[in-house]
């Protein structure tokens, strides 16, 4: 989907996964500074949109989700994953009930895969899952915005900010009255910041939950049973996870940042040194200068100086080891 405010002044095509929406609008750290402050908004249009209704949806999802949602109130947002039988991670949602639908946002073009495993599940229950991409657009307001939301939609409010599910015809008029505008460039440097994972950047095909501490926010250990769930009860009782999360400052002397899948290796045996992860997103931040999230082996000493490509970097602890 191809977001009409790339026509917005200054506007510059994201490229990757986030291609269809702006990657910045001429100013990277002024939108960040914005969006820091509780100012502006992040246009997300480019991402799948799911909603299921029908008066079983809450005990049918809690079966298939991480999440405890059976008992889900309306207006309360959450995050669950779908993992596979092996415990890995598959896709991650963004969840609200608004008292007659689930509506969810996950990553762009995923939608169809997930939807394909919903009605695979879908059984005797009394739920329809609908794709809603083609006309509902996410709409991001920072934490501390007093942004008006219009009357009828629906709203994640979380820590981090409030995300709009925006019918898609009325985001142009809603961007001109709720400016300014902040491409998904700052809206990711935030993200780093927070330390909050994102499947597809900080997961590969092997990633389970422990690894990128969403243990508690998006895996609830007390539910009943759902598909994978072996591996997290062993995992969290009887073991470590093989990887975790690390953020990582990087040398500010550095022109390119390193890109996703960069080897992190340890400073002291350098670029010719054992790999022991991989950077996972990368980002200039309008405060802390370059920044990033990596993937490192669990046992890498927690005061280690760590090199990503030729980069140094200080590590500061995400998941413990």
């Amino acid at each position: 989907m191809k977001s009409p405010l790339l026509s917005l002044p200054g506007a510059v095509p994201a490229e990757g996964r986030d291609e269809g929406v702006a990657a910045h609008y001429g100013d990277l750290f002024r939108e960040q500074r914005a969006l820091a402050d509780g100012n502006g908004f992040v246009d997300l249009s480019h991402r799948g949109v799911v909603t299921v209704s029908g008066d079983d949806r809450l005990s049918w999802l809690h079966l298939l989700l991480t999440q405890h949602v059976s008992d889900l109130a309306p207006g309360q947002a959450t995050e669950a994953l779908i993992l596979s039988s092996n415990g890995h991670i598959e896709h991650a949602m963004y969840l609200v009930d608004d008292g007659e639908r689930v509506w969810m946002h996950v990553e762009p073009e995923t939608q169809g895969e997930l939807i394909a495993y919903l009605e695979s599940m879908k059984f005797y229950y009394r739920v329809e899952v609908a794709d809603r991409t083609e006309d509902i657009a996410v709409v991001h307001l920072p934490a501390g915005s007093i942004a008006e939301v219009p009357e009828g939609v629906a709203v994640r409010e979380t820590p981090h900010g409030r995300d709009l599910f925006l019918p898609r015809a009325d985001l142009e008029t809603y961007a001109a009255g709720h400016g300014p505008a902040a491409g998904i460039l700052a809206y990711e440097a935030l993200r780093v910041e927070a330390h909050r994972p994102r499947i597809g950047f900080e997961t590969d095909h092997r990633t389970i939950p422990h690894e990128l501490g969403w243990i508690g926010t998006a895996v609830h250990l007390q539910k009943g049973c759902y598909r994978g769930q072996e591996t997290v009860a062993r995992v969290h009782n009887l073991g470590k996870p093989p990887r975790r999360l690390v953020f990582l400052h990087l040398d500010g002397s550095e022109v390119h940042l390193p890109g996703h899948g960069t080897p992190v290796r340890l400073a002291a045996d350098g670029v010719e040194g054992r790999q022991l992860g991989f950077i996972t997103t990368s980002a200039r931040h309008h405060e802390l200068g370059p920044i990033a999230l990596a993937l490192v082996k669990r046992n890498v000493a927690v005061d280690a100086e760590l090199i990503a490509g030729d980069t140094a970097a200080a590590q500061e602890t995400v998941v413990e080891p």
